[in-house]
């Protein structure tokens, strides 16, 4: 379903003269190279949230009270290029007034251009990565605008922090950054992990989380899931820790691809969007 405001809030708080946080739906899926079906997931994502409690019992609080504004969905593209250059635009128009700028795809290459506008409207950046993938290859299937190219412009132009990774080639080897990247098998050894991932946040950072990340246990409605991803509580720990310690700028999430029959894995990613709401709230305010 379409919704028109966000989580069903009231009206007021949707006005985007009063919203602190602006919601894009991006339900773009043209790269997906297995599980079709992202283009599906923001509306399985605002369904979900129009059913959530917006009492956040872990910060005794309600984090939809910063205002959010929802905008249209993104249309139809021709082409990567053409999103790529739409959605750009689009997220820099919400920065240059002064909006807190979230994204929900959609497939994980709507994230090329979230990063290229938050780069260029705050200079130094920080992005901090939670997927299953890599996605560090320089192009894929004849455009460097494919979900597998998701991250491979940032490695080379921002602070790339990955988390979560256990799927990649062997030729994404020469492009990443070993010393920012955390392995799935290696933080399940590692009590410290977050201390670390934390460490390695510098400046503004922007968050992008491919729902693959988690285990497809708790996350399975994805169109490339893995064994072996994170838990929920560690996600969350790890994510409030980033909120509250550092300076966070934005955010996405990505690659939902819901199925009917489980409504468990669109409640998990609506849960997730008011996570991080609710650990941003105080300095949304």
């Amino acid at each position: 379903m379409e919704s028109n405001t966000y989580a069903g809030i009231p009206a007021e708080l949707h006005q985007y003269e009063n919203a602190k946080v602006v919601l894009i739906p991006a339900p773009y899926d043209g790269t997906s190279t297995w599980g079709k079906g992202a283009d599906k997931g923001p509306a399985a994502f605002l369904d979900a949230s129009e059913n959530m409690e917006l009492y956040d019992i872990e910060t005794q609080s309600e984090p939809y009270k910063v205002g959010v504004h929802l905008t249209e969905s993104l249309p139809n593209f021709e082409s990567p290029g053409q999103m790529v250059d739409h959605l750009q635009s689009e997220v820099s128009r919400h920065l240059k007034h002064n909006k807190f700028t979230t994204v929900f795809g959609g497939e994980h290459s709507v994230s090329i251009p979230c990063i290229r506008a938050f780069r260029q409207h705050f200079g130094q950046l920080t992005v901090l990565q939670l997927d299953a993938h890599a996605d560090l290859r320089p192009s894929y299937q004849g455009t460097p605008y494919n979900h597998a190219c998701a991250v491979a412009e940032a490695v080379n132009t921002t602070n790339l922090i990955q988390v979560g990774i256990r799927s990649m080639d062997k030729s994404e080897l020469t492009h990443m950054k070993r010393e920012n990247v955390f392995f799935a098998e290696d933080i399940n050894k590692d009590n410290h992990w977050i201390d670390k991932v934390v460490n390695k946040c510098e400046g503004n950072v922007y968050i992008t989380i491919d729902l693959d990340v988690f285990d497809p246990s708790i996350m399975p409605s994805t169109g490339t899931p893995e064994p072996g991803g994170l838990a929920w509580y560690e996600t969350l720990e790890l994510l409030k820790r980033v909120c509250s310690e550092k300076k966070v700028v934005g955010f996405d999430i990505v690659e939902l691809c819901p199925v009917e029959s489980n409504w468990a894995s669109d409640f998990l990613a609506a849960k997730l969007y008011y996570k991080l709401l609710a650990y941003l709230q105080d300095k949304l305010k």
